[in-house]
C-alpha cells in the first residue's frame, strides 16, 4: 500500500488510531515493521530473536485491544518472559531457555494491544553499559555504526531510533534505559521503584535497583504504555502510591513554574566532556525560556562513597543472578562460561560479606534521605545523562591491556549520574535535546521526586513541543 514512509513516522498511538479508523490493518502494520527490521537489522543487529509468526497470528486474529491495538513492538531479551519464546539474556548459558509463561510486564504490554514482532539485543545478563555480547554480536548505533548504542537496552534504542518500531521494552538497574536513550537520541524514562511489577520471577532486584518500562520516539507513547502496565500484582513486596490520574493526561497539562536545579559536575568528581556540559547548559537555558526557575545546585551527598557502594551492591546482585542461573542449567556449565566482565562481578560480589553488603545498603539509604531533603526544595534535578558522547565500539571491552577491574571503574566514570535514581527509587528520564558537532546525540537527564512521573511527563511533553526531536533522522534509518 501507499504511505509506508508516512506510517513509519507515526508513534504507536497514531498507528493504532489508523487501525481503529480502518485506514490500515494490524497485519499491514506488522508487515511494515518486519520489512523495516529485515532492511535495517543486517547493519544494526538490534533484533536477535524474530517473532514474526507469533506477530502475524496475533494480528490476523484481530483480538488485540487497548490504546495500542495493532501497533508493532519489540521486547528486550532480558527479564521479561514471553511464553514459548527464547529468553537468552545475551548469554550462552541461557541460549536454550524457553519460558512457559508471560511475565507480569508482558501481560501488560499485551493488554495495551502491542504486538511483539521480536526480541532485542542486550549485553550478557544485562550487566554492561554497551551492547556487545559475544553470543549475538554487537548492536551498532544508527547515528554512527562505529559508536556504542549504550546498554543494556542497546538493541531496543537502536530499533526505535532507526524507525523499526515506535517503542520498545527496556529495563534499568543502573541507567540501562537512560544511558542508551542518550546515546541514540530517543526518549527514555525510568519509572518510580515498583511502578511496574517484576513478577513472577522477582519481587525486586538488589534492594530495589531495577525497574521496567520502554524507550520511545514520543513522550505520549511512554506515558500511555506506563498507564497500561503500572500497578502491583499479588505478592509484590511493595509499590508506590498510584498516580492521581492517567499519565497520558499529563501530556497536555500545564507544567506550572518548576524549580529546577542543574549541575554539570559529576558527583564522584570524574571529568565531564564539554559536549555533555554544553547539553545541560542548553537544556537549562531552554527550561528558563519556558518560564521555569532554574539554578545551579549539587546533591548534598559524598558522591565517590555513593558510587563505590553502588558498584559493590550491583556486583552482589549480578553474582546472585549467576548463582541462580548456574543452579538452573547445571553441569557442565561453570562461571568460566561467562564473559570476563561478568566473571569479575561474580568474584567481587562473592568476596563482599553480608555485613559489608548491609553497610553499603545502609549508606545508600542514608544518602536517599539526604537527597529527599534536596527534593523538598527543588522539583527536578538536571544533569548530563552520561559523561561523554557515544563512545567508540570496544571502548569497554575487557582485554589484556584493559583488565576487568579497569573496565568496571570506567563504567562508573561514564555513568555517575544515572545510578542515583536507581538507589533512591526516584523516576528519571533522558531527553534528546542536543546533538554535537559530529551529529551524535547527547541526552540530558532529569530526576524527579519519588512517585512523581507526572511532572516528568509534563515537562518532557513541553520540551518535545518546544524542540521536536522526531524530525532528526540518523543515517541508518527508515
Amino acid at each position: 500500500m501507499d504511505g509506508w514512509n508516512e506510517l513509519a513516522e507515526m508513534d504507536g498511538l497514531a498507528q493504532a488510531e489508523r487501525v481503529r479508523r480502518g485506514e490500515v490493518t494490524s497485519v499491514e502494520l506488522v508487515e511494515a515493521a518486519i520489512g523495516r527490521i529485515e532492511r535495517l537489522n543486517p547493519v544494526l543487529n538490534a533484533v536477535v530473536t524474530p517473532m514474526y509468526d507469533e506477530a502475524y497470528r496475533t494480528a490476523r486474529a484481530g483480538t488485540a485491544t487497548g490504546p495500542f491495538a495493532g501497533a508493532p513492538f519489540l521486547l528486550k531479551d532480558l527479564v521479561a518472559a514471553f511464553r514459548g519464546v527464547r529468553l537468552a539474556a545475551g548469554s550462552a548459558l541461557l541460549k536454550d531457555h524457553v519460558p512457559d509463561y508471560d511475565s507480569h510486564l508482558v501481560q501488560g504490554f499485551k493488554k495495551a494491544g502491542l504486538i511483539t514482532v521480536g526480541k532485542t539485543n542486550t549485553p550478557e545478563l544485562g550487566g554492561h553499559i554497551t551492547t556487545e555480547p559475544e553470543l549475538f554480536g554487537p548492536t551498532r548505533n544508527p547515528w554512527n555504526v562505529e559508536r556504542t548504542t549504550g546498554g543494556s537496552s542497546g538493541g531496543a534504542v537502536a530499533a526505535v531510533a532507526s524507525g523499526m518500531v515506535p517503542a520498545a521494552h527496556a529495563n534499568d538497574a543502573a541507567g540501562s534505559i537512560r544511558i542508551p536513550a542518550s546515546c541514540c537520541g530517543v526518549f527514555g524514562l525510568k519509572p518510580t521503584r515498583a511502578r511496574n511489577s517484576l513478577g513472577p520471577d522477582f519481587g525486586d532486584w538488589c534492594n530495589g535497583l531495577a525497574e521496567e518500562h520502554v524507550v520511545s520516539r514520543s513522550v505520549r507513547d511512554s506515558a500511555a504504555i506506563l498507564d497500561a502496565t503500572a500497578g502491583p500484582f499479588p505478592g509484590d513486596p511493595y509499590w508506590p502510591a498510584p498516580p492521581a490520574r492517567p499519565f497520558l493526561s499529563e501530556i497536555d497539562a500545564d507544567t506550572g513554574c518548576l524549580r529546577i536545579a542543574f549541575t554539570t559536575r559529576a558527583p564522584n568528581g570524574v571529568p565531564v566532556h564539554p559536549d555533555c556540559v554544553a547539553a545541560v547548559q542548553d537544556a537549562a537555558a531552554l527550561c528558563a525560556s519556558l518560564g521555569h526557575e532554574v539554578e545551579e545546585a549539587d546533591l548534598p551527598i559524598e558522591g565517590t562513597a555513593f558510587i563505590e557502594a553502588f558498584a559493590r551492591v550491583f556486583a552482589c546482585g549480578v553474582a546472585s543472578n549467576i548463582e541462580a542461573i548456574l543452579k538452573a542449567v547445571g553441569p557442565p556449565h561453570t562461571v568460566g562460561d561467562l564473559e570476563p566482565l561478568n566473571r569479575y562481578m561474580y568474584e567481587v560480589g562473592n568476596a563482599h560479606s553480608i555485613p559489608e553488603y548491609m553497610a553499603d545498603i545502609a549508606l545508600m539509604q542514608k544518602m536517599t534521605r539526604d537527597i529527599a531533603r534536596f527534593f523538598a526544595t527543588y522539583t527536578l534535578w538536571l544533569t548530563p545523562a552520561v559523561t561523554e558522547p557515544p563512545m567508540p565500539m570496544g571502548s569497554f571491552k575487557v582485554t589484556e591491556q584493559q583488565p576487568a577491574q579497569t573496565v568496571y571503574e570506567r563504567i562508573f566514570a561514564f555513568i555517575p549520574f544515572t545510578p542515583i535514581a536507581n538507589a533512591t527509587g526516584q523516576p528519571a528520564m533522558s531527553v534528546p535535546l542536543y546533538w554535537n558537532r559530529e551529529q551524535l546525540p547527547v541526552g540530558v537527564h532529569f530526576t524527579g521526586r519519588y512517585g512523581d512521573e507526572a511532572t516528568l511527563f509534563r515537562l518532557a511533553a513541553q520540551l518535545e513541543q518546544a524542540r521536536p526531536w522526531r524530525t532528526r533522522k540518523p543515517p541508518v534509518s527508515v
